[in-house]
Formats: C-alpha cells, sequence, structure tokens
C-alpha cells in the first residue's frame, strides 16, 4: 500500500510495487521520488518510510526486506540500491532460491541529513546517523558515524573500511 503525502512528488515513470503481503511504503511531504525508481516489496514484509524533504534520484532501486527508514532531508543519488535483506546460500542440497532469507540485521536506517552519492549499495543492518555523507560507489554494511564522510570504498562498522 503506498501511502504519499499529497505535497509529495512521484514521478510516472517510477515504479512502486503494490504489496500483497502488507507491506507499506510511506511518502513524506515535500518528497521527490525521480523517473525510473523502483520500490519493491521484496524478501520480507517491512515497511519502506520515506520521510520528509527527500529526494531519490533516476535509477534508485529500493527494496522493502526487512525495512528502510529514512529521516528527513535525505538525498539519494543515481543508481544506489538499498537491500535490507541477504539470500540464504549455505545449504549446498538446495538451490539459493529454494533457501528463502537469512534472518534480520534490521534493516536500514537512515537518519536526517543524509547524502548518498551516486551508484552506491546500502545493505541490510545498515545505520547511516545524521549528517553522513557517502561517496559515489560505497559500499555500506554497518553504522556510520554523525557527520562522517565516507567514500568510495566498502564500509563496515562506524566507519572501519574493510
Amino acid at each position: 500500500m503506498l501511502e504519499a503525502d499529497p505535497t509529495a512528488k512521484i514521478s510516472h515513470l517510477a515504479d512502486i510495487d503494490v504489496s500483497t503481503q502488507g507491506t507499506r511504503i510511506i511518502v513524506g511531504a515535500y518528497s521527490v521520488i525521480d523517473s525510473f525508481v523502483r520500490i519493491k516489496c521484496a524478501g520480507g514484509i517491512a515497511d519502506v518510510v520515506i520521510g520528509e524533504k527527500c529526494y531519490i534520484n533516476s535509477g534508485t532501486v529500493i527494496y522493502s526486506g526487512n525495512g528502510v527508514r529514512m529521516g528527513n532531508h535525505v538525498l539519494i543519488a543515481a543508481n544506489c540500491t538499498l537491500a535490507p535483506v541477504n539470500h540464504a546460500y549455505r545449504d549446498r542440497q538446495r538451490l539459493i532460491i529454494e533457501q528463502r532469507f537469512l534472518p534480520t540485521r534490521g534493516g536500514i536506517l537512515i537518519e536526517d541529513d543524509v547524502w548518498i552519492g551516486a551508484g552506491s549499495v546500502i545493505l541490510d543492518g545498515a545505520i547511516l546517523r545524521r549528517g553522513v555523507v557517502v561517496g559515489a560507489c560505497s559500499l555500506v554494511r554497518g553504522e556510520l558515524d554523525a557527520y562522517g564522510i565516507y567514500s568510495g570504498q566498502p564500509v563496515c562498522k562506524s566507519g572501519e573500511r574493510q
């Protein structure tokens, strides 16, 4: 179910799933979802909550999975992926697609005033604290400290690079 504030702008070229399992997609006041953004209800039944005055650029894909919670004034550049879910794969006797998903690492939390650079990937369990800047083509899978600047490398817990 899509719940968008009347002041939100969602491009008619955006592709937003209608969940069959009760996942809600909530878009806050004055937020913009650009053309060719894809919000896909897959990998779980948690909600995707986009705060106020956020801007999600073209080519970005957001999976609902274990949930995405975005604060206010979040900027997501083009061609990013937010994937709060992971496939199970360790049982060699079964196909990966048959193994379903791993337990949640808590979904994705993005606090207020965050900028995510183009081509970045944000994974299950990621926490981006207030004021974080994530450089283009980064991989985030842990917690990033408030007002930190992280660029172009895999980013683990509290900014420690792997």
